[in-house]
């Protein structure tokens, strides 16, 4: 019995490997939601943003959150690639790829975002306010597209990579890892829709096609924090190279 239970229970890297992933999916939860809303004058009107309507400070603690956003994004990659990556090598290298390159896409919306905070301040006493309020539109317009590109599509993909791994090797319950397999396409389809135009990214068509995904990612969070991984996870299995007898023996002669 006792052998038994010690095979049954995580070492502690493993467990401190789950709690650590897990608070980071919550994290970006956490952080991500309040973004949008800090945003909403700037983004909603950027030429009366920069002519003086809305909350520069808003916008710099909207700044502010969406790279604590990326960064946990980051860590979750982090947290979880030495465990998933005994279960799929490749698919845990596409897990922190997409997960990096989705941080990136929002670094880069919040550097136009503070740009545009910039320009907010160049226009005061500034006669050309045409060119200034032309510029904010496209700085917005390239926020826009990173917000799609970034936690759209980019989402789809490491949910795609991650969700596999987790169905597979059953280190959560499959219930959980199946919500990101359902969640992935329907993100890709809805994320793929809004580059051609058919609804917004912030509507009640690209929310409703995010649900499953945000589902998924915030139940894994959860479910780490609480319960760990469901089975242990074992050390890689040392390579051995087998030596033909008649090699050693020449070499030992």
């Amino acid at each position: 019995m006792a052998t038994t239970d010690a095979a049954t229970t995580q070492t502690d890297p493993t467990r401190r490997a789950a709690v650590a992933a897990g608070l980071f999916y919550l994290g970006t939860f956490v952080f991500s939601i309040p973004a949008l809303g800090l945003y909403e004058g700037l983004l909603d009107d950027p030429a009366a943003f920069v002519l003086g309507a809305g909350s520069v400070q808003g916008a710099r603690w909207g700044g502010l959150i969406e790279i604590l956003t990326a960064l946990t994004g980051i860590g979750t990659a982090l947290a979880l690639y030495p465990v998933v990556k005994r279960y799929g090598p490749a698919r845990a290298q596409g897990f922190v790829a997409s997960r990096v390159l989705e941080a990136a896409m929002i670094f880069a919306g919040v550097l136009a975002v503070l740009s545009v905070v910039t320009l907010r301040q160049d226009a005061a006493g500034a006669g050309d306010t045409a060119t200034l309020t032309a510029a904010a539109d496209a700085l917005v317009a390239f926020k826009d597209w990173t917000f799609l590109l970034g936690p759209g599509l980019m989402a789809s993909v490491n949910a795609a990579c991650l969700a596999t791994i987790m169905f597979r090797s059953g280190l959560v319950p499959r219930i959980i890892p199946a919500l990101g397999l359902v969640g992935a396409p329907l993100l890709l389809t809805s994320s793929t829709v809004t580059l051609f135009g058919g609804w917004d990214q912030v509507s009640g068509p690209g929310l409703a096609m995010a649900l499953p995904i945000a589902t998924w990612e915030l139940s894994l969070g959860v479910y780490m924090v609480v319960k760990g991984f469901r089975r242990p996870v074992t050390a890689e299995p040392a390579v051995v190279v087998a030596t033909p007898a008649g090699t050693l023996g020449a070499a030992i002669a």
